[in-house]
């Protein structure tokens, strides 16, 4: 965070254990969406066309991932409720879900027990708190660069272990990271430098 005197930044890093399952069941389901999102690695694709219906799949899918992404910029116009078998990693809508439930009911434990494993190497590799650094850089960087002080901001970044290094924005105010490209602080700084610029 920036001197109070001034503007003010917020990053927010994590691997988190809903978007992991998220993403788990998007993979299993042969959901393209967002079709520039990598795979996870690790987690076998199902083929396309196992489901009746799969457009009412991935819009229902789309709909929850946007609420998992960035839950306060969308809300649901009607209650949640958790889905059994996910460790309340999971919540959807009470109407209009019945079909995303019904397939991702079988691979509960599967994705519960993936997100968790991701998250943990996550925690012993980068959630350290050292975070603070990595993006300080990368702002001081883009100070110098334009002349003046970054704008205040928020961003979210996830980061996952995806099969193809990079960055790519997944909601309005976050982003997926590779964890070896996080992990890569030269690499890191270069690839992070853009998203800095959008917003700051």
């Amino acid at each position: 965070m920036a001197a109070a005197a001034g503007p003010e930044w917020v990053v927010r890093e994590d691997a988190g254990l809903p978007v992991l399952v998220a993403l788990y069941l998007r993979q299993v389901l042969a959901i393209r969406f967002p079709e520039e999102l990598p795979h996870l690695r690790g987690v076998p694709p199902t083929t396309a066309g196992e489901y009746d219906d799969s457009a009412t799949l991935e819009r229902q899918w789309r709909a929850y991932w946007d609420m998992t992404v960035e839950p306060q910029a969308n809300p649901s116009p009607v209650p949640l409720e958790l889905v059994d078998g996910f460790d309340m990693l999971v919540a959807l809508p009470v109407e209009g879900f019945a079909e995303l439930q019904a397939a991702i009911a079988p691979h509960g434990a599967d994705a519960v027990a993936f997100a968790r494993a991701a998250h943990a190497r996550y925690r012993a590799g980068l959630g350290t708190g050292a975070s603070y650094r990595a993006y300080a850089s990368a702002i001081a960087e883009h100070e110098r660069a334009v002349g003046r002080r970054a704008h205040s901001f928020e961003l979210n970044v996830q980061v996952l272990p995806l099969t193809q290094r990079g960055v790519w924005w997944i909601g309005a105010l976050t982003v997926a990271v590779t964890d070896g490209l996080r992990g890569d602080i030269a690499a890191f700084d270069t690839a992070i430098g853009p998203v800095i610029a959008d917003i700051a």
